[in-house]
């Protein structure tokens, strides 16, 4: 039988799936909660949002505000990592429903005496949970609302603001209803703001034709905090297979002497608990990823659910992989790419749960004895969404720091689905976004819609994946603008280094977005020491991010309008409105544009607005709506710290 009560709750937001997924936060944000809540009739309801981190005992309570058309609202600040759980209660509120009508017959001249006595019923129902104060007044009251010689002293009383505060401090909640109870998890920081250079340990030597090491790698961390990025992204450091080993730009067959690729993971040297043996041993890695942290640098490793045809796994866990019916094993494919040297786990095996703990161990391994606290994961999509859930769901029972960042270049609903089940960052399609028209819906989509409480978005310009066609063989300029809007638009933002600041960017052929002599099959001697203009400005550009907290965010943004579809503008703001930048680019890279910009005014709160470019240190006085711009190629964006 339905429970009695008079409340109807409707659409709480936010919430996924009906509460199937958690939404997402991060340390010290806000979850900003709303809901249709009514009853029949014309009596007056209180409604309350309710939340607890799952290591209280007790609920919180934060009371909601009607708003228009019986919607309500209130928010709840989440302090703790980890899940949070919260739901929207709704009564109605008979004591406040007193007052109300009670003060609408005095108004009318009625006699209430009848009405009076009501009153002090309520009156005394709060006695006994009311302060020693709030005793004292309310035993007053209760004694001239009950007094007939005292009526003229009691209607004055009737209205009270202090009565309304007690009221609603104490309210008796008769038939209350509940929305069903929704989840929150909140991440540290990192999460949501982090800066990411990729490079590969191998191309690290000093001597042309050597394999890099893990000690090189240190040599080079002082060049990754300088240029200020804080998480250092190695592809797959474990041991690489022999057999069906690829070769330079990825023949089929390998020459003596060619190294492979990282993602055909695992030989008879080891499998993904070991180290590649000319990259070093894991004691060597355990120094090199603390020589980071003493830089301000966390190393994130590849995790890759793959085997190449001689690891370990296939000979000691044949049933982990799909077999042909002519004894040979399925490779893995992307049509028309093949990619003979890789064996893609069979998530289908009848022995899935061995199967599931020994991925589970993989992970658990280099967290527990390396501190790895972030993984990239490689094609997630191409792995069963359950799997996941499950996993770093386990993984953030015990290490609530772990982060992953999810590969997953695919169709949106599957994009969003790993999101969904718990990755902390996502890839974009933002490499391939570069008009002002793509770039303005692509990232209203992510800031506006229901994404933007589960989907943290990381934009790459280039991936050793990905040469995108925007910078095949592009200029200084376009370099300078993808990083630029990157770092802007989005607080997460990665490239794979040197390639991009160095502008290593010939195709393989016309038509195709893969790096001609790409690094993903051959050993590199990178010039480390060299510094150019695109060195230098990513350098300010990652700097800037760290000190305005606007940047440190996605969705706090607001396009502005131009009259030049050239030009793209768009400012940010903090949670506390306390900081605020404006950003223009010039997106043609080889021509000047020239037009006008429209300042949101209302929404910035103030004119005129006094602007400094945090680029050049130039400083400005807008003091109209509509403002005049003119960008070169040569540095193709104004980054204006808007003061206040």
């Amino acid at each position: 039988m339905q429970n009695q009560t008079r409340i109807i709750i409707e659409n709480v937001s936010p919430q996924l799936d009906g509460g199937t997924f958690a939404v997402k936060r991060i340390v010290g944000q806000t979850v900003h909660v709303t809901a249709a809540v009514f009853s029949d009739g014309h009596d007056v309801i209180e409604v309350c949002v309710k939340y607890k981190h799952e290591s209280d005992e007790n609920w919180n309570e934060v009371r909601m505000i009607p708003t228009v058309n019986d919607e309500w609202f209130g928010d709840f600040k989440v302090d703790k990592q980890g899940n949070y759980s919260y739901f929207v209660e709704g009564w109605v509120d008979y004591a406040l429903n007193w007052q109300h009508g009670t003060d609408r017959k005095i108004q009318d001249s009625q006699y209430v005496k009848s009405e009076l006595l009501e009153g002090a019923e309520y009156v005394h129902a709060i006695l006994d949970v009311a302060t020693h104060d709030e005793r004292g007044y309310l035993g007053h009251l209760e004694y001239l609302l009950k007094t007939e010689s005292e009526y003229d002293q009691a209607i004055p009383e009737v209205t009270s603001p202090r009565l309304t505060e007690i009221f609603k401090k104490y309210p008796t909640r008769l038939l209350a209803n509940q929305s069903s109870q929704l989840k929150v998890y909140v991440d540290r920081k990192k999460a949501l703001f982090s800066t990411w250079y990729e490079f590969f340990p191998r191309s690290t030597s000093e001597e042309e034709g050597k394999h890099g090491t893990f000690k090189d790698c240190e040599r080079l961390l002082p060049r990754v905090a300088q240029m200020g990025f804080d998480t250092l992204y190695f592809p797959p450091i474990h041991p690489i297979g022999e057999v069906n080993r690829k070769g330079k730009n990825n023949a089929t067959n390998a020459e003596p002497g060619d190294v492979g690729s990282p993602w055909g993971i695992g030989s008879e040297k080891g499998g993904h608990k070991s180290t590649h043996p000319e990259l070093g041993t894991i004691e060597d890695f355990k120094s090199l990823v603390k020589k980071a942290q003493d830089w301000g640098i966390e190393v994130a490793m590849d995790y890759a659910l793959q085997a190449a045809p001689d690891h370990p796994y296939v000979k000691d866990f044949p049933q982990w992989f799909k077999w042909r019916p002519d004894g040979t094993v399925q490779y893995a494919e992307n049509p028309p790419k093949k990619y003979q040297d890789i064996q893609p786990i069979y998530f289908e095996s009848s022995d899935w749960k061995n199967l599931w703990k020994e991925l589970l161990d993989v992970a658990l391994f280099w967290i527990e004895d390396c501190n790895i606290k972030i993984f990239r994961v490689d094609n997630p999509h191409t792995k069963p969404f359950y799997f996941w859930g499950w996993l770093i769901g386990e993984i953030k029972k015990k290490h609530p720091d772990v982060l992953f960042l999810a590969e997953a270049f695919t169709r949106p609903k599957i994009m969003n689905e790993l999101a969904k089940q718990g990755f902390s960052q996502s890839y974009t399609y933002f490499t391939w976004r570069n008009s002002k028209a793509e770039l303005t819906e692509y990232v209203s989509e992510l800031t506006q819609s229901e994404q933007k409480e589960f989907y943290r978005p990381n934009f790459w310009p280039n991936t050793p994946d990905i040469n995108p066609f925007a910078l095949q063989n592009g200029n200084e300029s376009m370099h300078l603008q993808k990083y630029f809007l990157a770092a802007t638009l989005s607080s997460s933002v990665g490239i794979y280094g040197p390639v991009f600041e160095y502008r290593v960017s010939e195709p393989m052929a016309p038509g195709k977005e893969e790096y001609l002599n790409s690094e993903k099959y051959e050993v590199y001697k990178w010039d480390w020491t060299i510094q150019n203009k695109l060195t230098r400005l990513i350098t300010k550009i990652n700097q800037i991010r760290k000190e305005q907290s606007s940047l440190q965010q996605t969705n706090n943004i607001v396009f502005c309008d131009t009259n030049n579809d050239q030009i793209i503008a768009y400012y940010k703001f903090d949670d506390d409105l306390q900081n605020k930048t404006l950003m223009i680019v010039n997106l043609d890279s080889s021509n000047t544009q020239k037009g006008w910009v429209r300042l949101p005014i209302d929404k910035l709160g103030i004119n005129p607005v006094h602007i400094v470019d945090l680029i050049t240190g130039n400083s400005y006085l807008w003091d109209k709506e509509w403002n005049y711009v003119e960008i070169s190629p040569e540095l193709p964006f104004h980054l204006f710290k808007i003061q206040q």
